[in-house]
């Protein structure tokens, strides 16, 4: 008969491999040599950088473009791009083609938008259990539309059908 227990043969390097020594604090070996690390492998923040200074500034220049907006700009603002959020994920549901960057970046902003809008109200004094109840306020006086891309997209249907009749 065919034991498994004897049939069982751990590799070497798998039946050598030392146990973990930790016991509460952390033993740190130092190597008595310098060790030089290729130029190649270390971060260079002169060239390679640019691209998230760039990004840096976009953001900067967004927040400066929000801050500028009065509240209830921003209010109208946050009802549109949460109906462009709700149109993305009807797409992504009924598999039709999106951009699925396009969720990060919006959610992005709407909370940049609100971020502005709390950073105004703790100016006021306004404190958050009252915040609270004013956003609950605002959610339900909102008055149910299409996002603009779904208008947008109305508008150049009919303008197809009128082509067709003419």
């Amino acid at each position: 008969m065919f034991n498994l227990s004897t049939a069982i043969v751990l590799p070497k390097s798998l039946s050598t491999f030392p146990r973990s020594s930790f016991s509460g604090f952390q033993i740190r070996h130092t190597c008595p040599l310098p060790i030089s690390v290729p130029a190649k492998m270390t971060r260079s923040f002169s060239g390679n950088s640019l691209p998230s200074v760039v990004m840096m500034a976009k953001r900067e220049e967004e927040m400066k473009e929000i801050r500028g907006m009065s509240t209830e700009q921003i209010n109208e603002e946050v009802v549109d791009l949460k109906g462009e959020l709700f149109m993305l994920r009807l797409q992504k549901s009924a598999r039709n083609e999106f951009k699925s960057s396009e969720f990060r970046r919006m959610r992005k902003r709407i909370a940049r938008m609100l971020t502005v809008k709390r950073e105004r109200e703790i100016d006021e004094g306004i404190n958050k259990r009252l915040s609270r109840k004013f956003d609950r306020q605002w959610k339900k006086s909102i008055v149910v539309r299409p996002p603009p891309s779904l208008k947008k997209m109305q508008e150049e249907e009919a303008a197809a059908e009128a082509e067709k009749s003419a």
